[in-house]
């Protein structure tokens, strides 16, 4: 990994543009090729970012990084205050909640809870800012990424958000819906998610497991 903290500007040229003005920021360079621009100012999303595949060309004092579909992420250094370059190794994976895994690993054995007609594409479903929980297509064929969580709360909903932002980048999968799943679903995290146009999907745990409600027998 590579990381630059340079005075820049930066410009996005593509199906729509983005101005970024002169201002000291963070340039990270993945070894799978992603480049990002980050400010000190939010916790994880870049200000802007071009994923793989992409490449980078560095002339004197500009960065330009291109991708296949011809989309340009254009960085004007004025000033490098730190450039340096580091072997993070194999990335072991997040260890999730055993409830939360479990959850992934049922929704994919039985994704027709989704909708009728639903397959399932691939779980973990890699992307450059980490995976998607489940990757899916409907009945008419149209992508749908899934996340899940054992409390729905609005971090998950921005989570999901920002994969759907890069998944629609790219014109293989595009246009990519969003299902946001969980055993319980806040009512703020709702209210956004649905505002996004994301679905939300209650889970039940215990149905997904073949156990059936017992509240109503007698013995």
């Amino acid at each position: 990994m590579r990381l630059v903290i340079a005075r820049c500007q930066v410009d996005y040229v593509g199906r729509l543009t983005a101005h970024l003005p002169m201002a000291q920021r963070l340039l990270l360079v993945k070894a799978d090729g992603s480049v990002s621009v980050h400010s000190d100012d939010r916790a994880y999303k870049p200000l802007n970012w071009m994923s793989p595949p992409c490449w980078l060309i560095e002339d004197q004092g500009v960065w330009t990084v291109q991708n296949k579909a011809g989309e340009k992420l254009v960085v004007t250094i004025d000033e490098v205050l730190h450039d340096s370059k580091h072997e993070l190794g194999a990335e072991p994976g997040l260890v999730k909640d055993g409830v939360e895994s479990h959850l992934q690993e049922l929704l994919a054995e039985h994704v027709t809870t989704l909708g009728e007609g639903w397959s399932l594409v691939r779980r973990e479903y890699p992307t450059a800012i980490g995976p998607v929980d489940l990757m899916c297509r409907d009945a008419e064929g149209a992508s749908v990424a899934v996340e899940i969580k054992r409390r729905g709360e609005i971090d998950g909903v921005e989570q999901l958000t920002r994969y759907l932002e890069l998944l629609n980048r790219d014109p293989l999968l595009a246009p990519v819906v969003g299902v946001f799943a969980a055993q319980q679903i806040k009512p703020q995290a709702r209210t956004l998610a649905e505002d996004r146009g994301i679905r939300c999907v209650v889970l039940d745990y215990d149905k997904l497991r073949g156990i059936e409600p017992d509240e109503y027998r007698l013995f």
